[in-house]
């Protein structure tokens, strides 16, 4: 686990993160393949023969049958999720500042009354992550046609966020240090 960044208990079992330096240049290419070795060590982990992620036509990363996972990267680091026998993973990690206006654009008006300060300890790049992660695990699920991440209504129950949208429902856990924050979400 990078950056201390380490999962509670609940959320841990079965799931394999993994994370990987992006190296110089730090371009696309370059957080690609670092999103897909630590796809493959993730993969490795959680005892998968096959460590090759290919990409979908729409370019979204294809895990192995019955190996649900997720990438993501900033410009220097990347990190992925494996959880086998999942239905859905989405991971994403963020390290810009979300400045006020798209605060405002990414979470609606309910959001930023109950979940952020001083409600609540969230900021508003964890929301914008948590999002993002749930986001990615939502389209894992492959019934929810075409939508765009901020559509999905962040809610908390028992001081765990948990993502919405058309019906469909999952739980998402953040955590945030050293300027970086991490969103995971995982349909059973």
């Amino acid at each position: 686990m990078a950056l201390g960044l380490e999962l509670p208990p609940a959320v841990a079992e079965g799931a394999w993160i993994e994370w990987r330096p992006v190296r110089p240049p730090y371009g696309p290419h370059q957080q690609s393949a670092a999103g897909r070795q630590a796809a493959a060590a993730a993969l490795a982990a959680a005892g998968s023969a096959d460590r090759i992620v290919s990409r979908d036509p729409g370019g979204r990363p294809r895990f192995p049958p019955e190996f649900a996972g997720s990438i993501s990267h900033t410009d220097r680091l990347a990190v992925a999720a494996v959880v086998p026998g999942a239905e859905a993973v989405g991971i994403d990690i963020e390290n810009a500042t979300i400045s006020p206006r798209v605060t405002e654009f990414v979470l609606r008006e309910r959001e930023r009354r109950v979940l952020l300060p001083p409600v609540t300890r969230h900021t508003p790049r964890e929301l914008f992550s948590a999002k993002e992660a749930a986001f990615k695990a939502m389209n894992g699920i492959g019934t929810l046609g075409e939508f765009l991440f901020w559509q999905i209504e962040l809610s908390q129950s028992d001081g765990t966020l948990i993502a919405s949208y058309g019906g469909e429902r999952i739980p998402v856990w953040v955590r945030s240090e050293a300027g970086l924050s991490l969103a995971l979400a995982i349909r059973r």
